[in-house]
C-alpha cells in the first residue's frame, strides 16, 4: 500500500484543528486523514515545539538538600545499614541452625 503525503500546511492546519476543537477524532473523520496520524501529528508538533525553546526553557533544576537535611539523611542512611547488618546476621545464624537441625533442607 502507498502512503500518502500530505502537506505541511495542511498538517498544520489539522492539528491547530484538532487544538481548538478538542475532538481529534472527528478532525481527522471530518478531513479523511486516520486519527492514528493525527495523533502522530500532534505529538510531533509538541517535540518540534521543544526544539525551538531556549536554553532557559529547557532547564532541568536538581533538588540540593541544605546542610541540616543533609545530616538528617546521613544519619538515617546509617541507622537503615545497621539494621540491615543486623538483619542479614540473623539470617545467617538462623540458616546456620537449620543446617545443622536438619542437613539438606536448604539448598544454596
Amino acid at each position: 500500500m502507498k502512503r500518502k503525503r500530505y502537506p505541511k500546511n495542511f498538517k498544520e492546519q489539522l492539528i491547530k484543528e484538532a487544538q481548538e476543537v478538542g475532538n481529534t477524532l472527528s478532525v481527522a473523520r471530518r478531513h479523511g486523514v486516520s486519527p492514528k496520524t493525527l495523533y502522530r501529528w500532534i505529538q510531533d508538533s509538541k517535540h518540534k515545539a521543544w526544539e525551538k525553546a531556549g536554553a532557559d526553557a529547557k532547564k532541568v533544576t536538581a533538588y540540593i538538600p541544605s546542610p541540616q537535611e543533609f545530616r538528617q539523611m546521613e544519619k538515617e542512611n546509617n541507622t537503615l545499614k545497621k539494621l540491615l547488618g543486623e538483619k542479614d546476621l540473623e539470617i545467617a545464624i538462623l540458616r546456620d541452625l537449620v543446617k545443622k537441625a536438619r542437613p539438606g533442607f536448604l539448598t544454596e
